[in-house]
């Protein structure tokens, strides 16, 4: 077999191996991507099964991520918004939470019914305030503590406590409060500047937007198993036996691919299992993602919502399409369909005999973890010419990702000259 020639070959077509590459390309460079599995997105994929999107692990784009605008077609994407809050299940009601910094004028209202008290505010701005100021946030990682040592330094107990720790669990797929505090504040801040929506044609509509800038450069179902040095450059050789030789080659692929191929540590992960179900009853309530704000342990699930609610693109006419997530990993069992179907049911406050399954997913490695202090801009290079880029060099999200693939491709360049 030829061996294909390329200046740059980046490995991995997930957002930051695109974002990448488009970079490379947009300088009039000679780049190349391959992909190992039959679609671009990474980690970022929506299954279609009878007429629902169903993403693969509950996701959200916030469209208030700076990076987003500068790599994307934001109005193409055709975003479908959630409410700005969150439904909270309690023992004998639900009660709706607007987002206190996005909608204070809401709070005395929250207040008047009881729905939380003063002083959980109070502890809770206490928190968040660090929020408006995101610049001493990344600038004062030594003073970074974890999630669960910052709010309890705030004071904040009570019932607006657990939505807080099971809201940022879903979020950030740790129920332990071990993430970076600073991590959490900077989400807080995306939060508070945009509500999370998804898109009309489901989340993949976002690398493949990306994708589609590259045209035929991009080469999919070709699975890297060897990154080695050689006289001319850099041998690349996949599964199938193909063979690329190139000047640089970028790995944007996930952190224990990495690790593989180009020597990396990897960092420790989170997963998460999704289920998602179609019902043909309305719902009667808001575009909301609901939790579980009971005390005690009473399920798996550490969010829910009725998607369609949110986003109709989601689902065929007359139907509707709702989806609940739990942790997963060392030490959690994968819990049953059934578990899963009876706690959302609870939180949501509807009969769920009607809900059919309609697929699971189970992501291993579904996000990076970020304990504290929090480590924003891990370095891309891994050798001469060889380099390392994604969400886990990053901040662990979509504007993390974004932004190491645009910086790993403004090195690149630097390098060819």
């Amino acid at each position: 077999m030829v061996a294909e020639e390329a200046e740059v070959l980046v490995v991995g077509a997930g957002l930051a191996g695109l974002r990448c590459a488009g970079v490379v390309a947009a300088a009039g460079r000679d780049v190349r991507v391959w992909e190992a599995g039959d679609e671009v997105g990474g980690r970022i994929r929506t299954d279609v099964v009878d007429g629902f999107r169903c993403d693969r692990g509950f996701q959200v784009l916030n469209p208030a991520y700076p990076e987003l605008a500068r790599s994307v077609d934001i109005a193409n994407l055709r975003l479908q918004h959630f409410g700005a809050g969150v439904g909270v299940r309690r023992e004998d009601d639900a009660v709706i939470l607007a987002h206190p910094l996005r909608r204070p004028t809401r709070v005395p209202g929250m207040l008047a019914k009881r729905a939380v008290r003063p002083s959980d505010v109070v502890a809770l701005v206490r928190w968040a305030y660090p929020a408006l100021r995101p610049s001493a946030l990344t600038a004062n990682t030594g003073g970074d503590t974890t999630l669960l040592a910052a709010l309890d330094d705030a004071g904040l107990r009570g019932e607006l406590r657990r939505v807080v720790d099971r809201f940022l669990a879903g979020v950030l797929l740790d129920d332990g409060g071990s993430t970076s505090n600073a991590f959490a504040l900077l989400l807080v801040r995306m939060f508070a500047l945009g509500v999370p929506a998804l898109p009309a044609a489901g989340m993949q509509a976002l690398p493949r937007q990306l994708a589609g800038r590259l045209g035929d450069r991009v080469s999919t179902t070709r699975r890297v198993v060897e990154v080695s040095r050689d006289s001319a450059g850099w041998r690349v050789t996949a599964e199938d036996g193909a063979v690329a030789r190139a000047r640089h080659v970028v790995v944007a692929t996930d952190t224990r691919a990495a690790a593989a191929l180009a020597g990396t540590d990897p960092v420790p992960t989170h997963g998460v299992v999704t289920d998602w179900w179609a019902s043909d009853r309305e719902w009667p309530g808001p575009p909301m993602l609901f939790v579980d704000g009971r005390s005690g342990s009473r399920g798996p699930v550490v969010n829910t919502a009725v998607i369609s609610a949110a986003a109709p693109t989601y689902a065929p006419a007359g139907r509707h399409l709702v989806q609940a997530s739990a942790l997963w990993g060392p030490g959690r069992p994968e819990p049953a369909e059934t578990q899963m179907r009876a706690h959302a049911a609870e939180i949501l406050g509807v009969d769920a005999g009607g809900w059919q399954p309609v697929i699971r997913h189970v992501v291993r490695d579904a996000l990076p973890a970020q304990p504290p202090p929090l480590r924003t801009r891990r370095p891309n290079r891994a050798g001469a010419g060889l380099w390392v880029c994604g969400d886990h060099r990053d901040t662990a999200s979509i504007q993390g990702a974004l932004v190491s693939g645009r910086r790993t491709g403004a090195a690149v360049l630097r390098a060819l000259g």
